[in-house]
């Protein structure tokens, strides 16, 4: 445990943002795999409406710098790819 008031302060921060980046994380996780599920049924409308919240996500994650940007370029134009193929 640190001594110095400075050091005391990083490491509170250092686990809030610990704990918020993992809450994001975990939320991204869970609409890309929602939309996972309703694209394996074959649910179009269902997959469509989760794929507008995963890309939300996505987009959102990489401005924040919670993942790097191309990351979420190339994680929402698979899911594209796959809701493009449910479509035809």
């Amino acid at each position: 445990m640190p001594n110095i008031k400075s050091a005391i302060k990083r490491v509170k921060t250092n686990e809030k943002r610990r704990a918020q980046n993992a809450a994001q994380k975990s939320a991204l996780r869970t609409a890309v795999k929602h939309f996972e599920t309703a694209a394996a049924n074959g649910d179009v409308e269902k997959a469509q409406a989760a794929f507008v919240e995963a890309s939300k996500k996505l987009d959102k994650a990489a401005t924040k710098g919670l993942i790097h940007k191309n990351a979420a370029s190339r994680q929402k134009s698979r899911l594209a790819k796959k809701l493009n193929g449910l479509s035809a």
